[in-house]
């Protein structure tokens, strides 16, 4: 299944840790490679790393993948994340060692229905502005999403 999505890690002083997601690697099971995002002003900034999937299945354990990784200061590990039919970047932070999705002011991030089977790769959801004035579709209650991680 196609979805586009971009991801930008923010961390202090963890090129070290991020320096082999620069690199293709079979062995994980997500793919693609991270690019360091440079600054205009040479050493100012340092701190990001971005990447682009072009399918939800090869982006699957990403987050739990960066959990996983032995960060120098875990409290500055910021991911941001646009998958194609969110409305902005939806924000996950490091807590008790997770990788949780923090609630940011006007919006919501809306879930279909689970899949039947296991053939079709879980789905975020989407994330949607709530103060932009246009309709809201109905949340999909909790007991019914896919309860698998999309990421």
């Amino acid at each position: 299944m196609s979805r586009n999505a971009e991801v930008i890690v923010l961390a202090l002083y963890a090129d070290e840790v991020m320096e082999p997601l620069t690199h293709d690697d079979g062995d994980r099971t997500w793919r693609g490679r991270f690019v360091p995002i440079q600054s205009q002003w040479v050493g100012s900034f340092g701190f990001g790393w971005a990447t682009e999937f072009e399918k939800m299945r090869s982006r699957a354990g990403l987050l739990e993948h960066l959990e996983s990784l032995p960060w120098p200061h875990p409290g500055s590990v910021q991911v941001l994340i646009h998958d194609q039919d969110d409305e902005c970047f939806g924000l996950w932070m490091l807590h008790d060692s997770k990788l949780v999705e923090i609630a940011l002011p006007h919006t919501q991030r809306f879930h279909q229905p689970a899949p039947r089977n296991e053939d079709f790769p879980p789905d975020p959801g989407y994330l949607l502005r709530t103060d932009q004035g246009h309709i809201l579709p109905e949340q999909t209650p909790e007991e019914l999403r896919d309860r698998r991680p999309s990421w």
